[in-house]
């Protein structure tokens, strides 16, 4: 199948009319990338923050090989690899962590900026400090979405910075002369006690959100005879981490789709002495999970899907978590009232009731028909 940008697909995750798998952001980047490309040697392109494959399979398509590619949403990373077998480019590129070995080497940077400015940090320090020395970096994204911080934080590891002219509202940044890289590290504040870790792009960073905060004041012990809790949508870790300290036989499986939620997470447990007791995997909610496998679920579900609100995320989670529920488990969710997750928890999941509401946010627990 020849491969064409309108052909992408996002599945795994949400498709609709509203959502699309490429944008004009992606085909600037392409367009200004184009001349670096074609002199660039196979395996010395790496694409960082590729939606659903259209930077990579763009340069694949224009010949490239050997293309490194970083996406941190594991769903993105499942639709780069069912787009690169459709359009047979599967043999062109590569998913890798964001880690040296993505980026040693590099000529040419596509990355579509962050709209977190420490994530933009991370990126940017990995690839001055493993990149090559002529390596151009081609940052680009909405208008919508860009800030002259942006400007600002790649200025600290590269020497100059160009911006090309706006096209459908969007806007390239070529990077280039690196310096000062380092390895990424988190960040790391004290909280209630509680030590958070945060790679640069995790949600609330190294704090502890108002939701998740209002879950924790109204998480009860689980049943007696649990041995093993859920953190269903981890981000960093805190009620997994939190969960363990409360309860020293409990063992806590904790999984998120993003690779920084992921990796702030075991950071999280590391620093607060639990990591023997809190197993943190990448996972597309609970896909990796067999049915009826749990009795106790904690849940502080996303309402967006990239930069738009959407309200189709929570009720897949709510229907994961009752796949992997036993009858009479339990979920405990916490959500935005305004929401109206009450109607889909019933449904989905089992008798529901309210435990607790404030002037934003409402906690129910959901029982397992």
């Amino acid at each position: 199948m020849h491969y064409s940008p309108a052909d992408l697909r996002r599945w795994p995750d949400l498709e609709g009319p509203d959502l699309p798998a490429s944008d004009a952001a992606d085909r600037l980047i392409l367009d200004e990338s184009a001349a670096a490309r074609a002199q660039a040697p196979d395996g010395t392109i790496t694409v960082i923050g590729d939606g659903y494959g259209a930077l990579a399979l763009g340069a694949a398509a224009d010949g490239a090989r050997g293309i490194r590619v970083h996406q941190d949403a594991l769903t993105g990373e499942q639709a780069l690899a069912a787009n690169a077998e459709r359009f047979g480019l599967g043999g062109a590129v590569a998913s890798l962590p964001l880690a040296a070995e993505l980026v040693t080497g590099a000529r040419v940077v596509l990355l579509r900026l962050p709209r977190s400015l420490d994530a933009l940090r991370d990126i940017a320090a990995l690839v001055a400090a493993h990149a090559a020395p002529d390596v151009a970096v081609f940052a680009g994204g909405r208008l919508k979405h860009m800030t002259v911080a942006m400007n600002d934080v790649l200025r600290e590891y590269f020497t100059r910075i160009d911006v090309t002219h706006a096209r459908q509202k969007s806007r390239v940044l070529v990077a280039r002369g690196p310096h000062d890289g380092h390895e990424p590290l988190p960040q790391m504040r004290e909280e209630d006690g509680l030590v958070v870790c945060a790679f640069g792009g995790a949600f609330a960073g190294a704090s502890i959100d108002i939701g998740t905060r209002f879950l924790l004041d109204n998480l009860p012990a689980p049943p007696d005879g649990t041995d093993a809790a859920v953190d269903l949508a981890c981000g960093t870790g805190v009620v997994a981490t939190t969960l363990a300290l409360r309860h020293p036989s409990l063992r806590v499986y904790a999984c998120d789709q993003s690779a920084a939620a992921v990796a702030s997470a075991r950071a999280t447990a590391a620093a607060n002495g639990v990591a023997d007791r809190v197993e943190v995997a990448r996972d597309d909610m609970l896909a990796s999970r067999p049915d009826a496998s749990a009795d106790y679920i904690a849940l502080n579900p996303p309402f967006h899907v990239g930069a738009a609100i959407n309200e189709g995320v929570a009720p897949r989670m709510f229907a994961q978590a009752a796949r992997v529920l036993r009858a009479g488990g339990e979920l405990w969710t916490v959500w935005n009232s305004a929401l109206r997750y009450r109607a889909p928890l019933e449904r989905l999941v089992g008798p529901t009731r309210q435990v607790a509401r404030n002037a934003k946010f409402t906690v129910t627990v959901s029982t397992r028909r």
